[in-house]
């Protein structure tokens, strides 16, 4: 397991490289491990097991949503998320076969490598990793072992990867991104020098490349034991993260892919709840997804439908009020007086 602590979340990614460099603008393939016996938790089927209503699989798969393709190795399942399947052979080979097996399906030059098992993943930490494969050309680094080879540094060299470590500074090779040229020449070394990958250690890899560091606790915590599910079904419930986790289940589960601003909606409901009443606040925020359905759906159509319905929360609201104005585009009658028709122009004629 790595250590979790609950402070210490990723940093916003920086900015991109030049198109065929690793960056933001340059595509990426991801290859998910997702068939380890998970011999900690009893054998249970890991990947499949749920954190804030979603499985962990699907919560790593929604990190890395912004790739080429997205490869998993294992036997194929239902998964919120559209992927390809791959699986090492023999099956249970282990870490490096199953990496070997899963490369084969990318074509990207940066692959990002992750296990099937970490619930606090976001997509900025991918996006993260894949910006400190320094497209300005230059990096240091600092070997992992004993054995492994000197790093390199100076201007036109670029490392093998970047990988995460968790609190105690140990490595988390599968929290990582590669170039995947890297991955291939090595593990077709590691192939030669041992006849195969099968039931090799994953240390092996990295030793043999150069890689980059970066530290965080928080996306580098993984659920190797039914404690550390606990932890993680935990910390979603906390004040401050139930509602993105709510949000985000909710999608997944309804094969929603729409980001909008859940700020605009909350302000919607807490005006139609306090200005109209209690119920109008779930009743008027289904209406107006409703209704941006109908405008042809898509983060700004909600935006205005919300902006419509808050206005008119408003202004129903105001009209309960004791000094409340009547509406100037609206002829009022004097009480006590007799309502007349509005005066007509003679007709022209």
């Amino acid at each position: 397991m790595t250590a979790y602590e609950p402070e210490g979340a990723t940093g916003r990614s920086g900015s991109s490289g030049p198109q065929g460099t690793p960056g933001a603008d340059a595509g990426y393939d991801a290859v998910v491990l997702a068939g380890g016996a998970a011999r900690r938790l009893g054998g249970a089927d890991k990947p499949g097991v749920r954190v804030g209503g979603r499985a962990l699989l699907d919560r790593v798969l929604a990190a890395c949503a912004g790739a080429n393709r997205m490869v998993v190795v294992a036997e194929p399942r239902s998964t919120a998320h559209p992927v390809e399947w791959a699986r090492e052979d023999p099956p249970g080979g282990g870490p490096l076969a199953a990496l070997d097996a899963g490369l084969r399906h990318t074509t990207a030059p940066c692959v990002v490598v992750l296990s099937a098992d970490l619930p606090f993943l976001e997509e900025e930490t991918v996006r993260r990793l894949l910006d400190t494969l320094r497209p300005d050309g230059t990096h240091e680094s600092r070997p992992a072992a004993e054995d492994a080879r000197p790093a390199r540094t100076g201007p036109g060299i670029r490392p093998d990867g970047v990988l995460l470590t968790d609190p105690d500074g140990r490595d988390q090779p599968l929290v990582a991104v590669y170039r995947a040229d890297a991955l291939r020449r090595e593990l077709a070394v590691l192939t030669a020098a041992h006849g195969g990958l099968g039931g090799l250690p994953l240390r092996r890899l990295v030793a043999a490349l150069d890689l980059t560091r970066i530290s965080d606790p928080v996306a580098s915590f993984d659920c190797d034991t039914w404690d550390d599910i606990a932890a993680a079904r935990a910390r979603i419930r906390e004040h401050g993260h139930v509602l993105d986790e709510w949000i985000s289940a909710v999608k997944d589960e309804l094969g929603i892919d729409l980001d909008v601003d859940t700020g605009v909606l909350l302000d919607l409901a807490r005006d139609a709840a306090h200005g109209v009443a209690r119920p109008a606040a779930p009743l008027t925020t289904f209406l107006v997804g409703y209704a941006a359905a109908l405008a042809g759906g898509g983060p700004e159509a909600v935006a205005e439908a919300a902006r419509k319905a808050t206005a008119l929360a408003l202004r129903w609201a105001d009209e309960d009020t004791p000094d409340a104005k009547p509406d100037a585009a609206t002829p009022t009658t004097p009480a006590g007086a007799t309502p007349t028709a509005p005066a007509t122009e003679p007709d022209a004629g």
